[in-house]
């Protein structure tokens, strides 16, 4: 996706496009396996049976864009970058919270509109049906947009050392919060408390990323391999130690964000650093799925629901891993057919209407 606030990156909208893949997957077993399917049974299978990790890979992106943002830009005018960020999620955000409303018409009440601001907390109205219940993280994100100009201000005058002590300060509020949440694991992974640190390690490796430009782009084609690695790895302890919805009050989740973009964030590092070329079909393909990720992400969960109700578990071999293989391709394929109708009629018209913020000194 092109800004006009910093020179574009096709790496930054392919680790978007695998950001929002690895969230399908997630839920795309979770819903054959439900269906009698069967599922993942390996833990090695991380990246996929944990795959809302991918969420976690989209805030330390956001971090380390906006920070790439501001290091290029220099000074950040806060109401147009606002009003650019309010131009990027909230019409097809406000669509799903409208879906979302229509849905629950029988059980509206009138706070729930203040929802829209809280997705994340308590009853919202998109919690209540699987089709919007993604919409959960888009409240984080926009508060994160709030603080960012303020926060990479502060972090160009006074360095990492700032970002380090946010973080060490943000790990103070988890130790902190631990014993007074029955649900501690859900608490860590739904609110800016659990999740705020990922947006500052995203920052983190911006400024490490402008430091070490050269060297990484060296050393990138060595880097990257492990860093997937060290992923795949992290998301496999995950799923071992402290699996989601599993161990509602695990001490693991107290320290996981926080580990979790660490290791994303070395995949950023030397995926943006790294020269090669892939393919020129497979350049522009992931490029595409990164420009409509946010649709794919948003609405993949209700193309899902929709198919199974419809179709139930198809066997159209008899063959059980050859079916789940098809029915994956397929309900993919059309996931990204309706999240690229999205783009092209709810996001683009809006985000054509964005303009600089590097004007002016806050």
């Amino acid at each position: 996706m092109k800004s006009l606030n910093l020179p574009y990156s096709v790496r930054i909208d392919q680790l978007r496009w695998f950001a929002a893949t690895l969230v399908f997957l997630f839920h795309f077993e979770l819903k054959w396996r439900n269906l009698g399917g069967g599922g993942i049974d390996s833990k090695w299978a991380g990246l996929i049976i944990e795959g809302h990790t991918g969420v976690a890979l989209f805030f330390t992106l956001s971090g380390f864009l906006f920070m790439r943002i501001a290091q290029f830009q220099r000074q950040i005018a806060y109401a147009p970058f606002v009003r650019n960020r309010v131009l990027r999620i909230a019409p097809l955000y406000l669509t799903i919270f409208v879906l979302a409303l229509s849905l629950n018409r029988d059980s509206f009440q009138p706070q729930d509109l203040f929802y829209l601001f809280t997705a994340n907390l308590g009853d919202s109205p998109t919690s209540r049906n699987l089709i919007t219940g993604a919409a959960w993280c888009i409240p984080l994100e926009f508060m994160f947009y709030l603080l960012f100009p303020w926060l990479s201000r502060f972090a160009m005058e006074r360095g990492m050392r700032y970002l380090l002590q946010l973080l060490a300060m943000m790990l103070v509020f988890k130790l902190m919060a631990y014993r007074e949440s029955v649900h501690s694991s859900l608490m860590y992974f739904s609110t800016f408390v659990g999740r705020f640190d990922q947006f500052v390690m995203g920052m983190l490796a911006a400024m490490l990323y402008q430091r070490y430009q050269l060297w990484l782009q060296r050393w990138a084609g060595w880097l990257l391999l492990p860093a997937l690695l060290l992923a795949a790895g992290a998301s496999a302890l995950q799923a071992h130690v402290a699996p989601y919805n599993v161990a509602p009050h695990a001490p693991f989740w107290i320290s996981w964000s926080m580990m979790e973009s660490l290791v994303w964030a070395g995949v950023i590092l030397s995926w943006v650093s790294w020269q090669g070329r892939l393919p020129g079909w497979l350049e522009r393909g992931l490029a595409h799925g990164g420009k409509i990720s946010f649709s794919f992400y948003l609405l993949h969960m209700g193309v899902i629901q929709m198919l199974a109700q419809k179709f139930g578990l198809p066997h159209w071999t008899g063959i059980a891993w050859l079916d789940a293989g098809l029915v994956l391709g397929t309900v993919y394929g059309l996931v990204w057919a309706v999240a690229t109708l999205s783009y092209h009629t709810i996001e683009e018209p809006f985000l054509r209407l964005r303009g600089s913020y590097g004007a002016v000194r806050l």
